[in-house]
Order: C-alpha cells, then structure tokens, then sequence
C-alpha cells in the first residue's frame, strides 16, 4: 500500500519537501508566514493520503463507510486550504475566514448519515445529494475572495499580477477539471495545489529581491536594471529627497524615522498608475521613472504625491526631468532632476531652518494624535 502511495504522489512529496527546505532557509518571510506555510504543507500531504484511500476503497468497492467519511475529509478540505492560504498570504487577515469551511465540514459530516451533500450506496457507487454542488461553490468563492485580496493589496504592476494569475488559473482549474476530466482528477488535486503554491511562492521570492524591505517599493538593485532595459522608454524620471529625516532620527529615534520613509513612500504608491515606476535608492533618496507617458501625466503625478504628502506630517523636495523622444540619457535626465530637487530643499531649509522642521513634525503630530 505504501509502495502505491509511493508512486501515485511521489512528485507532490518531492514539491512539498522543496517547499519545506525554501521556507527553512527564507530571509523574505516573517516567522508566523512561515508557521503558516507549514501548516498549509502538512494538510496537503495528509489530504494526498486521505484521496488515496479514499480511491483505493473505491476500487476494491469494499468499506463503505470509511469511504464515506474519507469523503467528507476530501470535499471538507478543498475550501479549508484555500481559506488558509488567504489566512496565509493576506497579511491582517482574522479566523473568522475560516468560518465557511467550518460550516461546510459540519455538512459534510452530517452528509455521511443523510446523504445531503454525497451518498455511496449499498454497492459502494458515488452519487450526489441536493446540496452536491456546495463544496465547489464555497471553494469557488474562496477563489474570488483570494484573488481580491492578492489584487487589492498589489501595485497593480505586471510582474505582481502574473503570479496572482497563475495562483487563479491553478485553483480554478481544480474546481473545474473534475466536471471535465472525472473523478480521476481527484488524484492529481493534491500535487496541483502544491505546484501552484510553490510556484507562486518562487515567484513571491523573485519579488522581494527587487523590493526595498522597509518601504515596499522597488530596491536600488532594482532602479539599476530598470534603466538598462529600454532606456528609450523611459521619459520621465523624478526625484525625492524627504525634509528633515535627521531631526526626527536624532530627537525621536530610528523607529519613527522609519514611520516617516513607510509613510513617504505609501504616498508615492498611491500616487502611481500605469507604465510609473517608484524605488527607494537609498536612506530618504526616492526616484520614480514613467516609461512612455506624455509631459502633463508626470505633471499630474507630480501633484498627486504633493497632495498625499501633505495629509501627512512630513515633507519633501523633489525634481524632475522629461524626455519627449525618450532620447535623454538617463545620466542627465537624473542630473537635471536632482539639480532642481536640491534646489528645492535648499530653499527649505532657507526658509524654515532644521528647528523650524522639528516644530513642524511636532506640531503635526500632536494633530495626528489628537484626532486619532
């Protein structure tokens, strides 16, 4: 029986064994993520000898009531490991997504005596109950609510919705395929799960190379190959420089420094759309390239991180530089833009002084708080 199990879901134990050793040695990962993970690994592998149970009673048409209860762990499972990856990979998310699935469980428990869900007959042949098409709807809407959420919480940017694609088109097609391919396909469940899980986490790794890990935004590493592929495309560069980031390190500490850049670069996250590129290049140096948009879109960019910058307590300078024909090395396009950004936070500083920064982020704060 082992030697079966063996060869039916040796891939899926070669997957979920890589993915193990990729968590054990992650540096991207918070620790609960990671708990999380494992936990996700664990009930695929049990899940994966629960099915081949459940298919070997089938096919001996022998123990009919433990292939009824081994049912009911199967259509149980499906929504309960969807729900723990949104549980998983969406981050503030509470139990209470797991409701749903509980619900169903108690279902498909009671469908063991009733027959409302599933029934295997006296010659142990599989039929459905009224509410036989449920497990796929609730696993279904799992599906809908994990690709929101995956959505709602990306920058909209091409190499972020691709992974998301493919974690849908994996899911779904394991709601799918067995109305298509039958009940055979229940076999191959498991190992798709853990493909797609693990594929998305590749490429959840790959991302957070590219990423700044205090700010969300794109790395200096990153900034660096971005303008060596099509630098033709690129017309339109700015950079920030946040106000007084050494005041507040120095009076209040490195953490609400940090608070600052996380609040900074929220505001240039919110302010980008399509084809707009944000990377934090160094300590409070930001840079955002446009690949291929017109002189009023950087204009109205420009405004939408003056205005989000201003509901905050912090300030910046920035500068930019235009390209029309795309033509402007990148070299002089961020000489321009840094010539004027400088410029711009000299005359700051001229105006309102290193003390008159301080009295200003105080003074901001102390609103925050009050109206919070």
């Amino acid at each position: 029986m082992i030697k079966d199990y063996l060869l039916q879901d040796w891939s899926l134990i070669l997957v979920l064994s890589a993915f193990a050793i990729a968590l054990r040695i992650t540096v991207f990962l918070d620790k609960t993520t990671i708990r999380r993970m494992y936990i996700m690994i664990a009930g695929v592998f049990l899940l994966s000898i629960v099915v081949f149970v459940e298919f070997r009673c089938a096919a001996r048409g022998e123990y009919r009531t433990l292939r009824s209860i081994l049912m009911a762990i199967r259509y149980s499972a499906t929504p309960f490991i969807i729900s723990q990856i949104i549980y998983t990979l969406v981050k503030k998310q509470t139990l209470y997504i797991f409701i749903p699935s509980i619900i169903l469980s108690v279902i498909d428990i009671v469908s063991i005596f009733t027959g409302i869900v599933f029934r295997v007959e006296d010659d142990n042949s599989f039929s459905r109950g009224p509410l036989g098409y449920l497990p796929f709807i609730v696993a279904g809407l799992y599906c809908a609510v994990l690709v929101y959420l995956l959505f709602k919480r990306c920058n909209k940017k091409l190499m972020e919705i691709i992974p998301i694609a493919f974690l849908c088109f994996a899911l779904l097609s394991c709601l799918i395929f067995p109305f298509i391919f039958g009940s055979d396909f229940s076999k191959i469940f498991c190992s798709t799960i853990a493909i797609a899980l693990f594929v998305y986490y590749v490429f959840e790794i790959l991302q957070q190379t590219k990423k700044d890990s205090l700010t969300g935004l794109l790395n200096r590493h990153a900034y660096h190959a971005d303008i060596r592929k099509n630098p033709e495309e690129i017309t339109a560069l700015i950079s920030i420089d946040m106000n007084g980031l050494k005041v507040i390190n120095d009076t209040q500490g490195h953490a609400a420094g940090d608070e600052a850049l996380i609040t900074l670069a929220l505001c240039f996250r919110r302010a980008l759309k399509s084809r707009q590129f944000g990377y934090r290049i160094g300590g409070d140096e930001f840079v955002i390239l446009c690949r291929k948009v017109q002189q009023a879109e950087m204009t109205e960019l420009i405004e939408r991180i003056e205005t989000n910058v201003a509901e905050t307590q912090y300030t910046c300078s920035l500068g930019h530089s235009f390209s029309a024909d795309g033509k402007k090395p990148i070299e002089d396009m961020l000489k321009e833009s840094d010539i004027m950004m400088y410029a711009m936070k000299e005359r700051f500083y001229k105006e309102h002084g290193q003390k008159a920064v301080k009295a200003k982020w105080e003074e901001k704060q102390k609103a925050h708080e009050s109206d919070v």
